[in-house]
């Protein structure tokens, strides 16, 4: 059994386009008036299936022209959620791997609840929906602290949390939480795959966007604007309250400061053996002037007072 301590740190400083008034016989008859070929435009959502046509009335046919739908997708975010795979994570997998799905009178369970209530606190009054949990340096236990705050966020009824694996360059969150073949993240953030194909849902309240392969690329993906327009299409189709996004280290690449217009907010997380003041130091100054960094959590520190909470994790 391993001891393992919480210090929650004190906080620092569609568009809709409606149905066209132009139908297709006004249309042709526009291109007739013309003389012009009518062009196909281009395609917003759909094709109209050949039904939907209107009939061609006119003496001289037009024939090959394209129909166009216009209709926005009218799915509301609760039915888009319903439409996520739904997945069963393993609980005696989660607790081994230090990961708390449910509340209990372990005190670990309870220090992030109290670091979700704070969460929460800050983002309705900031009016915020996107957090990066990320750190200075490797081996500081993100991911853990990112997965148990969505787990936390998800135990609230009624609730949307979003957990998304950003960490492209080394992605381990699917393997965290003992899920198998997550797929290409990429094939999601460059708009390949739809987000049905790719999102998991664990009960009503939890969304998983994970990642099984390395992506070299990391900071141009993140930073591309196809990437941008999906995760603007997610927070609208799914409406989350909050989105947690694991983040790379940010003193190991350029990923999360080239990111950071993209989140309304940071979690940093220090590793109490390992993690150095100057290091804290400077990831606040490449935080400044760019994105709140909302506050530090300090995993396995070995100091033990007020405000830090000791919980054991067994070792695999």
């Amino acid at each position: 059994m391993t001891s393992h301590t919480i210090l929650l740190a004190d906080a620092l400083p569609a568009t809709h386009m409606g149905q066209t008034d132009m139908d297709d016989d006004r249309f042709r008859k526009l291109a007739e008036e013309k003389r012009r070929p009518v062009t196909p435009g281009a395609q917003l959502f759909r094709h109209a299936t050949a039904d939907a046509a209107a009939p061609v009335t006119d003496a001289a046919p037009v024939t090959n022209l394209p129909v166009l739908s216009f209709r926005h997708n009218q799915l509301t975010p609760s039915r888009v959620w319903e439409s996520l795979a739904p997945v069963t994570l393993d609980a005696a997998w989660l607790d081994g791997n230090g990961l708390f799905p449910n509340s209990s009178t372990d005190p670990a369970p309870g220090a992030f609840d109290i670091l979700r209530t704070r969460i929460l606190l800050a983002f309705q009054e900031n009016g915020w929906r996107r957090i990066a949990v990320t750190s200075p340096t490797h081996g500081c236990g993100k991911s853990l602290v990112a997965a148990n705050l969505a787990l936390s966020l998800a135990r609230r009824p009624g609730s949307r949390t979003v957990l998304m694996d950003l960490e492209l360059r080394r992605p381990g969150l699917a393997a965290l939480l003992g899920l198998h073949d997550p797929g290409l993240l990429r094939d999601f953030l460059t708009g390949t795959q739809p987000l049905e194909s790719h999102f998991q849902r664990v009960g009503r309240t939890l969304a998983l966007a994970l990642n099984g392969t390395p992506v070299a690329d990391a900071a141009e993906l993140l930073q591309a604007p196809d990437t941008m327009g999906a995760l603007v299409a997610m927070m609208e189709q799914l409406d989350p309250e909050v989105v947690v996004y694991d983040m790379p280290p940010v003193l190991v690449s350029d990923d999360v400061i080239g990111f950071a217009p993209q989140v309304d907010a940071v979690l940093l997380v220090a590793d109490g053996t390992q993690t150095t003041a100057e290091e804290v130091k400077a990831c606040e100054r490449l935080f400044e002037g760019r994105v709140p960094l909302l506050g530090v959590v300090l995993n396995r520190a070995q100091d033990v007072r007020t405000a830090r909470y000791r919980y054991g994790r067994k070792q695999r």
